[in-house]
């Protein structure tokens, strides 16, 4: 994996933490780039156990690169709007280190064994809607049930 990429995502992800957010577009969009993020930053944790899961990952995020990026590109223009261009950036820089603190220690209550079935399964799935209704689940610290992933 890319450090670019990673700081990237990383970066991105910083938007979740801390700004309020709207009804709508911008609070689907808020739970993809979360979604994506807890992999990514889980994934780094994984990767140098027997149940390493970046290949998954890979395949997720190549598999859904236009439903990502359309998540981003709406939080980027979402917080452009609220608090403008330098503020928007600032506040990216600086959640970011939020975001990957936050899984930095691994997901609240599924293991690499599980984030591996999980990523894979993710992978495999079409279009935006179920990559949402996943994210309730795994973003979702009292969830402990995955139906979707059986």
């Amino acid at each position: 994996m890319n450090f670019n990429r990673v700081a990237a995502c990383l970066a991105a992800a910083g938007l979740l933490v801390s700004f309020p957010v709207s009804a709508g577009s911008f609070s689907q969009a808020e739970k993809l780039r979360k979604l994506d993020i807890m992999l990514m930053v889980t994934g780094l944790r994984c990767r140098t156990t027997s149940d390493n899961f970046n290949r998954e990952y890979g395949r997720f995020t190549t598999n859904h690169l236009s439903e990502l990026n359309a998540a981003a590109a709406t939080m980027k223009k979402e917080m452009v709007a609220r608090y403008g261009a330098a503020a928007a950036n600032r506040a990216l820089d600086r959640l970011s280190t939020q975001m990957a603190n936050q899984y930095g220690q691994g997901h609240p209550w599924l293991g690499c064994r599980e984030l591996k079935q999980v990523a894979g399964s993710l992978a495999d799935m079409r279009g935006v809607e179920p990559l949402q209704a996943a994210a309730d689940e795994l973003l979702d610290n009292r969830a402990r049930s995955l139906a979707w992933l059986r």
